[in-house]
């Protein structure tokens, strides 16, 4: 028998192009940055780059990870790279009279160090903050536009107000911060040599019902700098119907870039000018063992226009709110942050638990939480927003390859709270549009045939229908339905006729096109509220039909085949497993939390690998656990 420590257990081994701005409001000119070549450029140099190798490593991406990441970025059309490639080094190697020797290339480092395709992120950095902090976002920043994400920079303050004053002194002063706030921004993505445009033109237009808008005249600023691999920076500012420039929400400018950005690939972006044929060569011909190749002079010709070349898709990947303050603060966790949020069923319930206190601690989450929810709208499913302190920059590397949280939510509480590495107030919080999580207890509220699809579609096989349905008929608990059947956690009971009444997980299954997407995740997460971590406090979810923290926890019971893929998820989730006897089959289980709490605070937070109370109940469960009969048809 092999049993996981409960984090909570001493004595066990695991821990658990409009008009321009006035530039009267600006205390000195922009100031470029140009490249230098003196030795602190040289260190600053290395530093970066073991920063940028630092974060690739620490973000350790999974193949699936690593797999979407080469799906948005790498070349989508690695055959034509792969037929120009060979001719290359063939002609290389005659001129030179030898084999070529040089190894093969990785994919997924190519695709991370050389991306091919790049896209926008709408980032809001929201000071103000010092020359040091604003040096560590601008670097990270860098490391972002060399993995392929352009961002999209809005500049804010958190010590003025959102929107201009009345007052034309103030209104002038504000004005004049965020000015230099871009100027700074400029400045330290120079430093970080990464390109950057600060656009000093209104790119937002104020409508008549004093909403933001972003046209195709504005959004031409950010789509040339785009283009051109630059990162455009701009001031929260929109032209009223007078044409005059005024200071407005920077959440309102980048909801309206949002919807604009996006709108702009949905309809299909105009093409670039068309390049004479020549010109488009010339790039290629210059690589190192074509230099010192003889050339053949050849007859002057009039140069053919190649095609047109689209422009770059302005669909926003990413939306990054950096502030001074971390991520959203989570009421079951004592105001440190949550590690994901689900919009389609959390949002309300975070707004309503959302703790007085917090509103000076944390004076611009439900801000940064609506704003996320508003741009999230127009973006694609896939997209996520992260609301980060300017104290975890390496968050942004990690985010973007993995798409996923510092912390998976599903994994114990006390885990993610006690063990090093643990939640602090500066870890990340990752935002999804989600999907909506429904509680049903009764079987003619499940719909049997999607029910059936998902699972047929999940596990690859056929399913015994009319004995599944038949035995869930008798020994339903509840069954857990994320979206329109995207994902579902069927419990039962079993064990009643032998005086048991085992809390059982029956089935888990996501549709394939939902992993990696956070799915996963939720649905383990509202399985954990409803079984092993009832009646603690963060287990009071707003899902439909759950019982909202109100209860005793059961200790949960699952089997999986020995050689299952999925058992290593199950090991850092469960809290222990045994092999039965044929060595076929694998059963976990999960601790009931609220039990194990209780007996740690009477015990002064000692406890054994074996309470008495616990003592035979593995025995109990096995035989009814391996009796229980396979759901799919032979």
């Amino acid at each position: 028998m092999k049993r996981f420590a409960s984090p909570l257990r001493a004595e066990r081994s695991r821990a658990v192009a409009a008009t321009p701005v006035s530039l009267a409001a600006r205390p000195a000119p922009l100031a470029f940055a140009r490249a230098r070549h003196d030795s602190a450029a040289l260190d600053e140099d290395a530093e970066g780059t073991a920063d940028f190798i630092l974060s690739i490593l620490q973000a350790s991406p999974s193949v699936r990870d690593s797999r979407s990441y080469m799906a948005s970025f790498a070349p989508r059309a690695p055959g034509a790279l792969a037929a120009v490639a060979p001719a290359t080094s063939s002609s290389s190697s005659q001129l030179t009279n030898a084999p070529s020797t040089l190894p093969p290339k990785s994919p997924l480092v190519s695709s991370l160090l050389n991306p091919t395709i790049r896209h926008p992120a709408l980032v809001k950095i929201q000071g103000p903050f010092t020359d040091t902090q604003l040096a560590s976002i601008c670097r990270a920043m860098s490391h972002l536009q060399k993995l392929g994400l352009v961002s999209v920079i809005v500049v804010d303050r958190d010590d003025i107000p959102p929107v201009q004053s009345a007052e034309p002194a103030a209104a002038h002063a504000h004005r004049t911060m965020v000015l230099r706030d871009v100027e700074r921004v400029v400045h330290y993505l120079g430093r970080a040599r990464a390109p950057a445009r600060p656009v000093l033109a209104s790119v937002a237009r104020l409508q008549d019902d004093g909403a933001v808008c972003v046209d195709d005249e504005g959004l031409d600023h950010v789509r040339r700098a785009v283009d051109e691999g630059e990162i455009p920076i701009l001031l929260p500012v929109a032209l009223d119907d007078h044409c005059r420039s005024r200071r407005v929400s920077a959440d309102s400018v980048l909801c309206a870039l949002a919807k604009s950005m996006s709108a702009s690939a949905a309809s299909g972006a105009p093409p670039t000018a068309p390049v004479p044929a020549a010109e488009q060569s010339h790039d290629a011909a210059e690589q190192p063992h074509d230099a010192a190749a003889p050339t053949t002079p050849t007859p002057t010709a009039a140069p053919a226009l190649a095609p047109a070349q689209p422009r770059a898709d302005l669909t926003p990947h990413r939306l990054l709110i950096i502030n001074r303050e971390g991520g959203i603060p989570s009421y079951a966790r004592s105001g440190l942050p949550h590690l994901s949020i689900n919009l389609s069923s959390e949002l309300a319930y975070i707004t309503r638990t959302f703790q007085p206190h917090w509103r000076a601690t944390h004076p611009t989450a439900l801000s940064s939480l609506a704003l996320a929810d508003a741009c999230l709208a127009h973006l694609p499913r896939s997209a996520s927003a992260l609301v980060m302190s300017h104290r975890s920059p390496a968050a942004l590397v990690a985010n973007l390859i993995t798409n996923k949280p510092a912390h998976s939510a599903s994994l114990p509480h006390a885990l993610l709270t006690q063990a090093e590495g643990r939640i602090t107030r500066d870890t990340p919080t990752l935002i999804r549009r989600g999907l909506p999580v429904r509680v049903l207890r009764n079987l003619a509220d499940v719909d049997a045939p999607a029910l059936t699809r998902l699972l047929e579609h999940s596990f690859g096989r056929t399913l015994d229908a009319n004995a599944f349905y038949a035995r869930l008929a008798r020994d339903l608990d509840f069954v857990i339905v994320i979206g329109d059947y995207a994902g579902a956690a069927i419990v039962t009971t079993e064990g009643v006729t032998a005086g048991q009444a085992i809390c059982y997980l029956d089935k888990f299954a996501v549709r394939p096109a939902h992993q990696g997407d956070g799915t996963v995740d939720f649905l383990w997460v509202a399985l954990r509220d409803e079984t092993y971590g009832l009646g603690l406090l963060d287990a009071a979810n707003p899902s439909e039909g759950s019982l909202a923290g109100h209860g005793r926890g059961r200790d949960l019971v699952w089997r999986s085949r020995a050689d299952n893929p999925v058992n290593k998820w199950y090991f850092e989730r469960s809290n222990g497993f045994v092999t039965s006897a044929d060595g076929k089959w694998r059963m976990f289980w999960c601790d009931a939390q609220q039990r194990v709490t209780e007996i740690a605070r009477e015990n002064g937070g000692i406890m054994r690998v074996v309470e008495g109370s616990e003592e035979g109940r593995l025995a109990a469960w096995a035989p009814v656990i391996e009796a229980i009969p396979s759901a799919w048809a032979r």
